[in-house]
């Protein structure tokens, strides 16, 4: 099983990185690179919740969300082709005061296959390193979206 935690900050506040995070529109990829249009798929969705499978490059899974705290938000996998239902990723949302967001991401990844588990061995040696320049992208496309600029 690998577990990443990642670090950003962040000019939008928690409230627009959420409407970011929970936009399942078409031009998804464009925030999120591992979330190709061809593989979303919105099964539910309320007003603090949703129900969406989502992947790339061969690697799907069906995620529940929880936003009903802006401040933290889950993604639970519920089923996936490569990931165990321990599987998911934690947001945490912490306004400073400053006026930047520090956005904190726990990825855990639990392979319930021979693919999912080599995938994960890999992320326990690079997952920070990837999966850390993929929430620098989708920071700098929220910011752009929002018209803000990256701190300093």
């Amino acid at each position: 099983m690998a577990t990443i935690h990642l670090h950003q900050t962040t000019t939008v506040t928690p409230q627009q990185f959420v409407a970011a995070l929970t936009d399942f529109g078409p031009g998804r990829s464009e925030i999120f690179g591992r979330s190709a249009d061809g593989y979303l798929k919105v099964h539910e969705q309320g007003p603090t919740s949703a129900d969406v499978t989502e992947g790339s490059g061969g690697i799907w899974e069906r995620l529940h969300y929880d936003w009903s705290d802006v401040n933290h938000v889950v993604l639970t996998t519920t089923d996936s082709n490569t990931w165990s239902n321990r599987s998911g990723h934690t947001y945490t949302l912490t306004p400073q005061p400053d006026g930047t967001t520090n956005v904190d991401v726990d990825v855990v990844r639990d392979g319930k296959n021979a693919k999912g588990r080599a995938v994960g061995l890999l992320l326990n040696f690079a997952g920070t390193r990837v999966l850390g320049a993929e929430l620098a992208k989708t920071v700098k496309a929220i910011e752009t979206r929002n018209g803000t600029s990256s701190p300093g």
